[in-house]
């Protein structure tokens, strides 16, 4: 049976996610928590893996009920930051200021959270998806692949690439527990999934690799009119019905059919 396997949210953008058992769908449509807090530098570009790897070395941990945000460097330093008031979001602004070598200010947004599609709700893979990606790099784990490709909704009991029928002419919607939920684009995919997620380093070739096994193991039930390019994985989502509930981990996942 197709069940929610794991929800996970991203509460500082571009930091590490947290796992969860239950998100209130928000009503801007994304998980409460999901990229609430995110930095911003001086030109009021967002600070990311894209703008920084240091962010790969990083270990963070984030306490929803307090919002505390846990950091842990390298060299095994720790801090604490109080997100949940202004005075601790500029000394936490400060703080990776200093570490990341720039001038920077945090925001918080509880609405739709720092998204990058604000239109849009949270991003789905499947379990199977993710036992495949890490199937075609030599010693790349499933967690490493979750950890690279940072989905919302994790779903088991399907086969891989079950996302992918989603989206495109006639794709059908399906119910997550309380909330139905449609496609609306594939997740094209950028830098940051060709990076070891505890370190940074870059995985020589995965781009290539990627292209070729997304190539061969496309799925005949998708659209591929819906697809610009091969370099995608994962579903971009949008809630029509549930805001204000919450899924929770364990919660039935049923195809609607149009």
């Amino acid at each position: 049976m197709a069940t929610i396997e794991r929800l996970r949210v991203y509460p500082v953008k571009g930091l590490d996610g947290v796992e969860i058992d239950a998100a209130l769908v928000r009503e801007g449509g994304t998980l409460e928590y999901d990229r609430e807090f995110a930095l911003f530098d001086a030109d009021d570009h967002i600070v990311n893996g894209k703008w920084t790897d240091r962010v790969h070395e990083l270990r963070t941990d984030f306490e929803p009920e307090t919002a505390e945000l846990r950091v842990e460097t390298p060299e095994e330093a720790v801090e604490t930051f109080d997100l949940g008031s202004e005075a601790g979001r500029e000394t936490a602004a400060a703080w990776f200021g200093d570490d990341f070598g720039g001038d920077l200010r945090m925001e918080r947004d509880t609405r739709v959270g720092h998204v990058d599609r604000t239109d849009m709700g949270p991003s789905v893979v499947s379990t199977a998806t993710l036992e495949e990606v890490a199937s075609w790099f030599d010693g790349m784990s499933v967690e490493s692949a979750r950890r690279r490709l940072r989905a919302n909704v994790e779903v088991s009991g399907v086969p891989a690439f079950w996302e992918d029928r989603f989206v495109g002419e006639d794709a059908p919607a399906f119910d997550a527990g309380p909330a139905r939920i449609e496609g609306v684009t594939p997740c094209a995919r950028c830098v940051v999934p060709s990076r070891d997620p505890e370190t940074g380093d870059p995985l020589e070739g995965f781009r290539e690799r990627f292209l070729e096994k997304r190539r061969e193991t496309f799925p005949e039930f998708a659209d591929h009119g819906a697809f610009d390019h091969y370099y995608t994985l994962m579903l971009i989502a949008r809630v029509v019905e549930g805001h204000g509930e919450t899924l929770r981990a364990g919660d039935p996942v049923d195809v609607v059919e149009n």
